[in-house]
């Protein structure tokens, strides 16, 4: 074989590979937008659902129906001020707990915990995260629930007895079950996802910036207030917006210690409901077109909050990271 008929094979063998190639990376790529495409055709077959099982209520209320507290199904006067109410002071409580409690756990563990301990520290908050939250709900009923009843409630209630503002958030019969019980249940659900994320965003910083800051004598809350909360920011701000998305979706648990009562009490020890909790208490009760369209209404609500939650979280980092830049 001649020099020119060999170049011309090894030319021909190239160009098919070539072809080959393309090809490979044509339906790699068709195959990856066909599964973006597919999520925004989920998302959206998801809000129309919701929009056409809630127009009926709509129709019906109006906008009354975000701010009427009255549910009744027999006289079919539908409100849904209460569960958003207890889903809103539910996740906030749980947020006010978990994500002090998950940080300071995650700077233990990057900071201060013996390198022996963290493994087991690091696999006990990865299995409650895997814990099915039914099992959190039984366990707030038959367990927190009695103690706080007994020893907690009776304890805040005597405590701030007299004292302006806190005085109505903790006052009444100590039911044991409430808002703040659901609150303290859904703490412990989310502590896991923020105490991880925090963890692993805290162990992405350079060991030579905080090194440089302890050779300059800081001490270690200097180090993690100066050097790694501001370097790692954006990662605990979404932390954080993720805990807030469970929280604000969280069922089982919450209708197992909330109580399920469509008010809104002054006291945070009175019984409530969510919006999760009162579609999955009443959904498979409900017979009539109006109080079904309600109940789909709820959902649609709690969808819009996330929605804004989770977009008000996502402007906050986008401003975060355009200071950062400057």
């Amino acid at each position: 074989m001649n020099p020119a008929q060999n170049t011309a094979g090894i030319y021909t063998a190239d160009r098919k590979v070539l072809a080959r190639n393309s090809l490979k990376d044509s339906f790699a790529r068709y195959l990856t937008k066909s599964a973006a495409v597919l999520v925004l055709l989920l998302l959206g077959g998801v809000i129309f659902a919701l929009i056409e099982g809630s127009l009926p209520a709509i129709k019906q209320y109006g906008f009354g129906f975000i701010t009427t507290e009255r549910w009744n199904p027999v006289t079919e006067i539908f409100g849904a001020k209460a569960p958003i109410y207890g889903t809103v002071v539910t996740s906030l409580i749980a947020m006010l707990i978990a994500v002090p409690v998950g940080i300071g756990i995650a700077v233990f563990i990057t900071e201060l915990c013996p390198r022996w301990l963290k493994q087991p520290i690091s696999t006990a908050i990865e299995l409650l995260a895997g814990i099915p939250s039914i099992i959190y709900g039984i366990w707030g009923l038959f367990i927190l629930a009695p103690l706080l009843q007994r020893y907690i409630q009776p304890a805040l209630i005597a405590t701030f007895e007299g004292v302006p503002v806190l005085e109505g958030l903790f006052s009444g019969p100590p039911y044991g079950i409430g808002i703040l019980t659901a609150g303290l249940i859904l703490s412990i659900m989310v502590l896991p996802f923020i105490t991880s994320i925090t963890r692993d965003v805290f162990e992405t910083v350079p060991p030579m910036l905080k090194e440089s800051a302890y050779g300059l004598g800081c001490t270690t809350w200097e180090v993690v207030r100066h050097v790694v909360l501001p370097y790692t920011r954006t990662g605990v701000i979404g932390g954080m917006m993720l805990g807030l998305g469970r929280a604000l979706g969280e069922t089982m648990a919450v209708t197992f210690v909330i109580g399920n009562a469509h008010k809104i009490g002054s006291s945070l020890l009175a019984p409530g409901t969510t919006i999760s909790a009162s579609i999955a208490n009443e959904f498979t009760e409900a017979d009539g077109e109006l109080y079904t369209s309600s109940l789909i209404a709820l959902g649609l609500i709690l969808f819009v909050i996330t929605f804004i939650v989770l977009a008000a979280a996502r402007l906050m980092l986008l401003r975060l990271d355009k200071k950062a830049g400057k």
